[in-house]
């Protein structure tokens, strides 16, 4: 009897330690409470308001370990962790050709019938569906960014310009800029991507609507669509100051700031740089407007950051409550406040006075996707785009230098456009 009961005592202690070994794998932290890791794609940028917010979280969710993770190169470290199946639980990351990566993988979870997706404004849920591979949601728009035209109040002023509604207006307006003596542009080109947001806002506005399906499919080309687009990239040339190609954008954004363009072509995240140099610039923002017809001209603004859960999360509920929290319109106001950003929550706005010219754009969803989002990763535009501007820097022909980069476009997207 004794026997018996010594056997079935090993047993019992036998599956209470198999149980325990698996209460230590992975899903639980040290302190036996659910364990979530948000991986964010920002690198450090929005590290410090993520883990403000989670610890916040905790508090309300006592169960709950979450673990804020922001590696430098992070793009590189998702592809590697997919082909391990090791996916983080929660991602916040930008709506670009990594997340179009993942979600046509079929590794994240489909978040379309969450009562917290209702409060996102259609633009920008549209702009993630475009770009996902089904009819689902698998990324939440959280945080949003905006390009265009930065602008210098006092020297509009001086010079009795007001901001332009066409591209016949913007011209005129960097001409009289130009009469009275004021630079026009600062453009920033030694460091190739600040090539990008000039071409986004052109294309963004003047590009077909189904530009980005055809291409994909192989069913049209930038030489047959794009000529109007390029032509007025090097008109735009035209107005920036003599060593574009050779200034970098930390020296560019200096002289902007310092008052010696009257305009910039980027972001908004570029003017809290901008306020170091001089805090008491006088800047705001408008949209590029590249057709003469003023309502087609939109701001180009896309997603900076969704909120996605992974399928192989072994924690999904505790994953989605804290996308929950996120997505609250308290939470979600103290994260663009923190990052100078917009939001792609309804009733949620940023109010620094330097971003009021594109404000009701993005509150009323007037707004387009950066046309770079829904390219190829692989297609190096910057690269093509810096030879576009040297040519012409170089004095080659516009026809030529537009006929070739079109063609050299084609080409490299083709080479890097592998699902065809």
């Amino acid at each position: 009897m004794m026997r018996k009961f010594s056997k079935q005592l090993s047993c019992l202690l036998a599956i209470l330690l198999f149980v325990a070994s698996l209460a230590g794998c992975g899903s639980s932290s040290s302190s036996g409470k659910e364990k979530i890791e948000v991986f964010s794609t920002k690198n450090a940028e929005n590290t410090e308001i993520l883990q403000s917010m989670a610890t916040e979280f905790e508090k309300t969710h006592k169960n709950v370990n979450v673990e804020i993770v922001s590696p430098s190169d992070a793009g590189t470290v998702l592809k590697t962790r997919l082909t391990k199946g090791n996916l983080p639980d929660v991602l916040a990351m930008g709506g670009d050709a990594t997340f179009m990566e993942l979600q046509k993988a079929g590794t994240l979870e489909d978040l379309s019938k969450k009562s917290y997706v209702n409060s996102v404004q259609p633009a920008y849920k549209k702009m993630v569906t475009s770009i996902s591979k089904g009819s689902g949601l698998y990324g939440v728009p959280y945080a949003t960014n905006a390009s265009g035209v930065l602008y210098n109040k006092t020297l509009f002023k001086k010079a009795g310009v007001k901001v332009p509604q066409t591209w016949d207006q913007f011209i005129a307006a960097m001409q009289k800029l130009k009469k009275a003596g004021i630079q026009p542009l600062e453009l920033t080109f030694k460091d190739s991507w600040t090539t990008l947001p000039i071409w986004n806002g052109l294309a963004g506005s003047l590009q077909s609507k189904d530009f980005t399906t055809q291409r994909l499919k192989n069913k049209t080309t930038f030489a047959k669509t794009h000529q109007e687009i390029a032509q007025k990239y090097l008109q735009i040339l035209n107005y920036a100051q003599p060593d574009f190609m050779g200034t970098t954008y930390n020296d560019g954004n200096k002289a902007f700031a310092l008052g010696k363009a009257a305009m910039l072509l980027n972001g908004n995240y570029v003017i809290p740089e901008l306020k170091k140099t001089n805090k008491k610039i006088d800047v705001d923002m408008f949209p590029l407007p590249a057709s003469n017809d003023a309502a087609q001209n939109r701001i180009t603004s896309g997603v900076d950051v969704l909120l996605a859960v992974s399928k192989s999360s072994a924690n999904k509920e505790a994953a989605e409550q804290f996308i929950s929290f996120m997505m609250k319109k308290s939470n979600a106001q103290k994260y663009v406040d923190d990052q100078f950003a917009f939001s792609a929550i309804k009733g949620v706005e940023q109010q620094d006075a330097s971003v009021s010219g594109i404000r009701n754009n993005i509150a009323d969803g007037h707004v387009v996707n950066f046309p770079d989002h829904y390219y190829p990763a692989g297609f190096d535009l910057a690269s093509l785009l810096s030879n576009l501007s040297l040519n012409a820097e170089n004095g080659m022909t516009t026809n030529k230098n537009v006929t070739q980069f079109l063609k050299k476009a084609d080409t490299s997207y083709n080479t890097a456009n592998v699902q065809n």
